[in-house]
């Protein structure tokens, strides 16, 4: 439990304790007593509750507030991939169409050497 948590109960119980001993020391009858013990029973039991649902408040907020927090997060981060992911894929693309060129430019120079070893031959047969 958190330090705000411990402080209420801390708070609720000082409370209590307090209300009771008030009560058994008070000079008044047994069935008056009994009925401001009974009675400040529920008041106590109706402020420990209405504390309570007021944390389960918080809790549930914060953790909607951190949810909401993480899922942005995680958004951000997958649309950062996202771009990174087509970055990559464009850089790809240009480095084939560089390999696609350097290959037809040795094809050609292949070709042209070939060409030329062909009609050097052909003249020395003649």
């Amino acid at each position: 439990m958190g330090k705000t948590g411990s402080t209420l109960v801390a708070i609720l119980a000082g409370a209590a304790v307090g209300a009771v001993a008030g009560v058994l020391l008070a000079p008044e009858q047994g069935e008056k007593t009994r009925k401001r013990i009974s009675d400040g029973f529920r008041s106590g039991t109706d402020d420990l509750n209405c504390k309570m649902d007021e944390l389960k408040n918080q809790i549930k907020n914060l953790i909607s507030s951190k949810k909401g927090d993480f899922e942005t997060s995680f958004n951000t981060l997958v649309n950062k991939a996202d771009h990174k992911k087509e970055d990559v894929i464009a850089s790809l693309e240009r480095k084939l169409a560089e390999l696609k060129s350097d290959a037809a430019n040795a094809v050609d120079k292949a070709r042209d050497l070939t060409n030329k070893a062909a009609d050097n031959i052909k003249s020395e047969l003649k």
